[in-house]
């Protein structure tokens, strides 16, 4: 799959998806790092078909309201360290992949995979 991932989740976490065989960005990609705005991660994630990963309540109202991005997986766990994400990742990726198959936004939280139809 192809990511973006947003500036309120570490680098790390895209540098893992990668090392998994995902094509993954993160802000800090961009020129303009992590002031990139939500439009520009949004409008990146049309032109190259990527799932915006992010904790930022504003991409799902812009997806609610637009469309944008096409297909947004919501991080929904509260304050977690980032060892606890990228296990969380890890172990829930099969099913997102499968849930991204279907549906165009899905929320992870740490008991659940939800998925907004």
């Amino acid at each position: 799959m192809k990511f973006i991932v947003d500036a309120q989740l570490p680098r790390r976490l895209a540098h893992e998806l990668a090392a998994a065989g995902h094509d993954t960005k993160h802000t800090l990609d961009f020129p303009s790092g992590n002031r990139t705005t939500d439009k520009e991660v949004s409008d990146a994630a049309i032109r190259e078909s990527r799932v915006v990963i992010t904790k930022d309540n504003d991409f799902v109202t812009y997806f609610q309201l637009r469309g944008a991005p096409p297909k947004l997986l919501l991080i929904s766990t509260g304050n977690i360290s980032n060892d606890a994400l990228s296990k969380l990742l890890a172990e829930n990726m099969t099913a997102l992949e499968t849930a991204f198959t279907k549906y165009d936004f899905v929320e992870l939280s740490v008991s659940a995979i939800t998925i907004h139809a």
